[in-house]
């Protein structure tokens, strides 16, 4: 399904965003156009339900930030998916909150707890402290993307799947900058958004700053697509989502670069990916970002979905070209037995409907998780995920579906 390689200088030589890959289809069921097979990833793939990653994580002192900020062993757990499942795009290894750890807050990883900040952010002068970071710190992503692009590289010279980068939304990386780590109850970012929405406000342009600085550094290191993850979008009221959350996502989006220049001068889409875990509620809303794909978490159907963002009839809506959706299977599905996945499978497949097979765009799926993978799955159910995918997504194609 790759486009040809052609004469530098042609019109259809400038975007090559297809041309130097094995396996293209994740980038083009993001730019929605059709694939002999749905496109597959996981969130969380490269981590500890992994034997590898945990001995690898051992040779870098057990230490999470150990691994993310060694270049040799970012790349190594970042390929360790693929070398097990035939996974159609590799993802950064790293973690949400680089940003705010670069601002100074002091991010760190206890043995069997989540992040946590050693300096939260709770008053106006800690707000007032804030500032974009000198991206010089974060250094060890972008040079962990420059060399994961190099060891997916093929002796042909193509790449063997796409890489994606990815930062916290500007909301979510607040919340864990107020809270000072995970919330059951987000009463301490609550407070100050009802109480000083001014200062809340303060915080989420910097951030939105911020991680479009970030992203746009990815990019600008080899990353193939950038997703932002607002995965505590969704504990937001109706009303707030939009003003807190949503805004702040566009101020990202609307800084994004769209395309990248290639060594050879070719231009290469970027495409954007927005994940808010738990705003199916507020999915029309979101369908006028600038971005190309929504990824949806497993409480949305994907038939409705695409009804309402990604059909082609929406392509002549006032909100732009349809969206490529993502998801969103229950990742608990993958503790039951191969067979069971294998039906779920297919029930995620059938939901979002008959596969685009055209030659222009059209509705498209990525197949994911409807959040990250769990620490406790069995590897080998995860492959019986992919193959399951990988299968019943052609056969739909073959007859028509």
């Amino acid at each position: 399904m790759n486009a040809p390689h052609t004469t530098p200088g042609t019109p259809a030589a400038q975007d090559a965003t297809f041309a130097n890959h094995q396996n293209a289809s994740f980038l083009q069921a993001c730019l929605r156009q059709a694939t002999d097979h749905t496109p597959m990833w996981l969130m969380r793939q490269a981590g500890r339900y992994l034997p590898e990653y945990l001995a690898t994580r051992i040779k870098a002192g057990n230490s999470f930030m150990g691994l993310a900020t060694n270049v040799e062993y970012a790349t190594e757990v970042t390929l360790q998916p693929l070398d097990r499942y035939p996974l159609d795009a590799a993802i950064l290894f790293s973690d949400i909150l680089t940003v705010p750890d670069a601002m100074g807050l002091g991010l760190s990883f206890g043995a069997g707890e989540g992040p946590r900040f050693a300096t939260p952010v709770r008053d106006e002068a800690a707000v007032a402290a804030l500032a974009v970071p000198d991206m010089d710190k974060l250094r060890y992503v972008f040079d962990a993307v420059t060399s994961i692009r190099k060891a997916l590289t093929q002796p042909d010279g193509k790449s063997r799947v796409p890489l994606i980068g990815f930062s916290g939304s500007p909301w979510t990386l607040a919340c864990y900058m107020v809270e000072g780590a995970g919330s059951s109850d987000y009463r301490l970012i609550k407070t100050m958004l009802y109480s000083r929405p001014d200062l809340m406000h303060r915080i989420l342009a910097i951030n939105a700053d911020s991680v479009a600085t970030y992203l746009n550094a990815q990019i600008d290191a080899g990353a193939q697509a950038v997703m932002i993850f607002d995965s505590w979008g969704g504990v937001l009221a109706d009303g707030a989502f939009q003003q807190f959350s949503l805004a702040y996502t566009a101020r990202v989006l609307a800084q994004l670069k769209k395309t990248h220049t290639d060594a050879a001068g070719n231009t290469i889409r970027i495409p954007r990916i927005v994940f808010t875990k738990g705003g199916g509620l507020w999915l029309q809303e979101m369908a006028a970002l600038d971005c190309e794909v929504l990824g949806l978490d497993w409480t949305v159907n994907l038939g409705k979905a695409r009804a309402l963002v990604g059909g082609a009839e929406y392509a002549s809506g006032v909100n732009g070209p349809g969206k490529a959706l993502q998801g969103n299977i229950d990742p608990n599905v993958l503790f039951a037995p191969p067979a069971h996945i294998a039906t779920e499978v297919a029930r995620v497949l059938d939901s979002f409907g008959k596969p685009y097979q055209g030659t222009g765009t059209g509705p498209t799926h990525i197949f994911n998780l409807g959040h990250g993978i769990s620490q406790y799955t069995p590897p080998e159910h995860v492959a019986a995920l992919v193959e399951a995918v990988h299968s019943h997504s052609r056969a739909m194609r073959a007859r028509g579906a």
